[in-house]
């Protein structure tokens, strides 16, 4: 494994990275009228990170099919995809690129980039854990990493909604999304 000490991190050498789709999980959690949350991910997405000379100038992109998308419930997933929310038709992909790493402490990064959805692309900031480097059995070099953020989906044109008797809304307008991942250098 190459890599290196920085700031009391180990961390590897510069180059780049792509997801390990089969130990990253991509997912969300929103509220459903106002007391239960429901969480769902996104299976097809492709992305990498590069790793800077110097760390704090990295960079990373995903790209996230949208008709991928599985709460668990097929007429949710398949409300999800229709106009309502995400029309996947229209719209098959959304994406993140990376604009600038803003600080760190230890091993917590916080990382700005642009999101899009529905072509509207707005700035959202990202809690990053970074986990560790090693190597896995087969000689890949590895990391692995912990994301954290929260978008208002209206901002990206996500509206439907239904107003409650009891008060409230059916779907909240705050997204919490996670991302449990690994990535693995580029041959």
């Amino acid at each position: 494994m190459s890599t290196r000490a920085w700031e009391g991190l180990t961390i590897p050498e510069p180059g780049t990275f792509d997801l390990d789709v089969a130990h990253t999980r991509i997912g969300f959690m929103a509220k459903h009228m106002m007391v239960t949350k429901v969480r769902g991910r996104f299976g097809d997405f492709r992305g990498s990170v590069t790793i800077g000379e110097n760390p704090l100038d990295s960079s990373a992109e995903l790209t996230i099919q949208t008709a991928s998308i599985d709460t668990g419930s097929t007429d949710r997933d398949n409300h999800l995809r229709s106009e309502d929310f995400l029309a996947v038709d229209k719209f098959p992909e959304l994406t993140f690129r990376s604009t600038r790493v803003v600080s760190h402490s230890d091993e917590d990064f916080v990382l700005v980039g642009d999101l899009t959805i529905r072509e509207v692309t707005k700035e959202v900031t990202l809690k990053v854990e970074y986990g560790g480097a090693g190597t896995n059995p087969w000689g890949a070099e590895i990391f692995g990493f912990s994301i954290e953020t929260e978008i208002d989906r209206e901002e990206f044109g996500l509206t439907w909604n239904v107003a409650l008797e009891t008060g409230g809304v059916l779907v909240s307008k705050k997204v919490k999304i996670e991302v449990e991942g690994q990535a693995a250098r580029r041959a």
